[in-house]
């Protein structure tokens, strides 16, 4: 039996938050074939986001006076070239290699398992998927962004459909507005020209309240220049959502 330390990364928390990183990883992997088709290319600079972020996290809750309050994450050390974990499993990797048929099943098994606990205790939980893209690689013509939300027009945040009107009346809209307000551009945003936007990959229309109720999942591509070429931008932006993501959770812990 392998051990999947090796290649994912994970621990639980003590909170209704989960962090997944999937396409970080540098591990090469020499024993499982490399994909053929698909998106091969790594999601520079994400684990590092990811560990900031949780860590932003985790000092707000201390200054709160909540020592020990923090979210549980799985991050992936293996390259994308060699497992997608963000694809079924038909998509993710060479089909016949059973090593990396383990890791993938491991990943999304913890996931699963964190999700289901945090729904035990806290008859909650909340997944955010981080990714990462190159700003001069979107579609010409739609607006330039630093960050791009993917709920599937919020179908991975809410199991019933949610009027129009209340887009904004959650963690979505949430940290849209506050993104708006501190002048970082994300999609959707409230642009009248054509939205760069995702509908979220595999990870959370799995794992979003569609599929579990109560199971709140919102995937988050942060450009380049957050994940490794302005350190400043980088800041202002992990900072801001950790703010909101503390308050969200909190809000839930105490109802």
């Amino acid at each position: 039996m392998p051990n999947y330390k090796d290649y994912v990364e994970y621990d639980k928390g003590t909170i209704p938050l989960i962090i997944s990183v999937p396409h970080g990883g540098k591990l090469e992997c020499n024993d499982i074939p490399k994909r053929l088709t698909g998106i091969l290319g790594i999601d520079k600079g994400t684990i590092e986001l990811a560990r900031d972020l949780m860590e932003y996290f985790e000092n707000i809750a201390y200054k709160d006076g909540f020592v020990g309050k923090k979210p549980s994450y799985i991050i992936s050390n293996v390259r994308r070239n060699k497992i997608d974990l963000n694809r079924s499993e038909d998509k993710a990797h060479d089909i016949n290699s059973s090593l990396a048929r383990q890791i993938y099943q491991f990943y999304h098994d913890k996931i699963r398992q964190l999700i289901t606990e945090n729904l035990k205790i806290f008859h909650y939980s909340l997944l955010i998927d981080i990714h990462g893209f190159e700003s001069h690689k979107r579609p010409q013509g739609y607006r330039d962004v630093d960050v791009i939300l993917g709920t599937d027009n919020l179908k991975t945040m809410f199991s019933t459909l949610v009027p129009k009107k209340n887009w904004n009346k959650n963690i979505r809209g949430k940290i849209i507005n506050k993104f708006l307000e501190i002048n970082i551009p994300i999609a959707p945003g409230r642009q009248r020209r054509e939205e760069y936007v995702l509908k979220g990959g595999f990870t959370v229309l799995k794992y979003g309240a569609s599929e579990i109720p109560n199971s709140q999942a919102i995937q988050i591509e942060f450009s380049d220049r957050i994940r490794y070429i302005d350190e400043n931008l980088k800041r202002k932006t992990l900072q801001s959502l950790a703010v909101l993501l503390y308050d969200e959770i909190m809000e839930h812990e105490t109802l």
